[in-house]
């Protein structure tokens, strides 16, 4: 069935200032929409672009006014792209696609977006949706951002980054929260998951070139190929007069070709995800029978709306089971959720008071206290469960239990446990606050085959040990290849065995947020890590790169202590009004004792605009687009990450290089 009308035609203008306003949701919005960044870190200017003027559902490869949409609505070739974002292949696909956006501009080609998350992608689905919710909230021009950093960082896909990158994409993280759970963006991904099913699409990426096919990622000149034929083939029907907003109907229908129907039945969903992960209980709280047959780790946040959620789901999942299911907790405290960690040490606490019942009990208490945890509540918990709460807030204080929730997160990324709740059943994911029909059926599939082993003769307390030990464990880190040039600023001691190449934008406010991380990291590794700067600066932040260039004229007129004094001063004034404008940029320069002329001259010629898109260029050409991002020893760490995730790849690095760790 074709997709409905979701919303009216967004007429679309550029804005000068590359920022975005959330309308209300009934509303119409006018969007620009900029270029995907470049694959070799080139910046270029956007030009306008025109959304749907009228639908077109009834195109044979349809589209309509409620589709992500780059380019005007009367270009020549229009490719229609279904994709998963957390495809490699649509990633890699995504930047060839950016390629043709530069190559063509907007009133020669139009990009259409359509979901199509894979079933054995877990994190694809709630990424859809995600992107959905940008697109109603912000419009083309904020979906399109959203897109490009979901897939410049798509080992990273989690409800964390979809709060951090929807923000950069200019919608306000208050709306997006409130809306991003509404049931019209499921639907949405569905009738689009419906619409490629009817058209043959059957993986990702795929697209259609005015209705020519053309599946997977495809070296550009297959596309440029189909493209420039298009061109040439519109060309006449132009020159005869036919109407430009009628031309992407007329190709189509031409082109597009409806491919037979499989021997096996069209509408069967895809396989399920069979993956069973080595998920240790380890000295985790439990709650149930020690020899049941199946298990289930919940990876979970007190103060998580979903995670609340899951509760009265899990109360019936033990009422119906019994003494078949055991429940293990792992914590997963969310960096937005500001009263999670500590609910989660008073939960603890409760446990290394008065074990695990004390910690169950606490459990239950946090989660009808949820979402305010405030310390006034903490405490009178604490005092309702007995605690010697002189001691507990000692605990609290010193974040004395704070190795068992890094332990538990470390397990959450070797597991991909990304966002909360998540649950492994006995070693198989279920990710979110899923109906009890969906645990019921994965119980019932893997309670059979426990009861079969135990028969066989396997302890019961030793079930689930064997059916994790050959498990999937953690995926190796993600490294890439980037050369980064010597002489740029950095801090640490030139002897260190690891360095850390920070790509950032001055700009940025998750650079900023960053920044104390860094230094903790340089506090925590003295003569082991070494960070060097490297301009990104994103071609939506219109300071950006002004400020990079006078960052780097300080630091060749001053050096590396007066760059790094700049440096922190332009994150500091980055919320301020006209903070990185030019004449903030010349005040905090003089403040320095830098050489005015000089550095205003540099300023005018743009001395150091081509080293800073030098290092653009760099970044890009390893696949690195979103700021911040960290490059450790080749390992990439994307985003305003925790402390505990840069000491993971630290100290990884470290082994590597057949260095002492701390």
């Amino acid at each position: 069935m074709l997709k409905q009308a979701r919303r009216l035609a967004l007429a679309v203008a550029l804005a000068a200032c590359g920022q975005a306003v959330a309308p209300p949701p009934s509303a119409p919005s006018t969007r620009s929409a900029p270029l995907p960044p470049m694959a070799d870190g080139q910046r270029v200017q956007s030009a306008p672009v025109v959304a749907p003027l009228a639908q077109e559902t009834d195109a044979a490869v349809p589209i309509d006014t409620g589709d992500a949409v780059w380019g005007s609505r009367t270009a020549p070739v229009t490719i229609v792209t279904f994709s998963d974002f957390q495809c490699p292949f649509c990633s890699r696909a995504a930047s060839t696609v950016a390629r043709l956006q530069a190559d063509y501009g907007p009133q020669k080609l139009r990009v259409v977006f359509k979901h199509n998350p894979l079933g054995f992608h877990p994190n694809a689905r709630p990424a859809a949706r995600a992107a959905a919710a940008v697109r109603f909230i912000g419009g083309s021009e904020a979906f399109w951002r959203f897109h490009d950093l979901a897939f410049a960082n798509q080992q990273d896909l989690s409800p964390a980054k979809y709060e951090e990158w929807a923000t950069r994409a200019g919608v306000s993280v208050t709306t997006f929260r409130a809306e991003v759970g509404a049931p019209r963006y499921e639907e949405e991904v569905a009738r689009d998951e419906d619409e490629g099913r009817k058209l043959g699409v059957n993986g990702t990426p795929a697209f259609f070139i005015n209705g020519i096919s053309l599946g997977g990622a495809q070296p550009l000149a297959n596309f440029k190929a189909i493209v420039d034929a298009e061109l040439a083939a519109v060309a006449p029907l132009a020159e005869a007069g036919a109407a430009p907003d009628t031309l992407y109907r007329t190709r189509t229908a031409a082109n597009y070709k409806q491919p037979a129907p499989p021997a096996d039945d069209d509408d069967a969903p895809p396989p399920p995800d069979t993956t069973v992960w080595n998920v240790p209980v380890g000295a985790s709280p439990t709650l149930g029978n020690a020899s049941a047959p199946v298990t289930i780790v919940v990876f979970s946040d007190f103060q998580c709306p979903f995670c609340a959620r899951a509760e009265p789901t899990l109360a019936e999942v033990r009422r119906q089971y019994g003494s078949k299911v055991r429940l293990v907790w792992k914590n997963e405290p969310l960096p937005f959720h500001p009263r999670a960690l500590p609910a989660a040490m008073w939960a603890i606490e409760a446990r290394a008071q008065k074990g695990d019942a004390a910690f169950w009990t606490a459990h239950d208490d946090l989660f009808k206290l949820s979402p305010a945890l405030a310390d006034a509540d903490l405490e009178a918990m604490g005092m309702r469960l007995g605690l010697d709460l002189t001691r507990a807030r000692a605990a609290v204080a010193a974040s004395k239990h704070k190795a068992i929730i890094e332990a538990d997160g470390d397990l959450a990324e070797d597991v991909e446990a990304n966002g909360t709740p998540h649950f492994f059943i006995n070693g198989r994911r279920l990710a979110g606050a899923q109906p009890f029909e969906k645990f019921k059926a994965l119980i019932d599939e893997v309670l059979p085959k426990a009861e079969a082993m135990i028969a066989a003769g396997t302890k019961p307390e030793s079930v689930y040990a064997e059916v994790i030990k050959s498990g999937r464990g953690p995926t190796a880190p993600t490294k890439i290849a980037l050369v980064t040039p010597a002489g740029a600023p950095s801090k640490g001691p030139a002897t260190a065995k690891v360095t850390i190449a920070e790509y950032a934008d001055f700009q940025c406010p998750f650079c900023s947020r960053a920044n104390p991380t860094v230094a903790e990291v340089l506090k925590a590794y003295p003569t082991q890590v070494k960070v060097e700067w490297h301009d990104l600066p994103l071609p939506f932040h219109t300071e950006a790169h002004l400020a990079a260039e006078a960052a780097r004229a300080v630091f060749k007129l001053k050096g590396e202590a007066a760059f790094w004094k700049f440096h922190d001063a332009l994150f500091a004034a980055q919320g301020s009004a006209g903070g990185l404008a030019r004449p903030a940029l010349e005040a905090e320069a003089a403040k320095l004792g830098i050489d005015m002329t000089k550095f205003n001259a540099a300023l005018d010629a743009h001395t150091y605009a081509a080293e800073v898109d030098a290092d653009a260029k760099r970044a890009g050409d390893a696949g690195i687009s979103g700021t911040p991002a960290f490059v450790i020893n080749g390992y990439l760490v994307s985003g305003a990450q925790p402390l505990r995730k840069f000491k993971r790849t630290i100290e990884l690095a470290l082994a590597e290089a057949g260095a002492k760790r701390r």
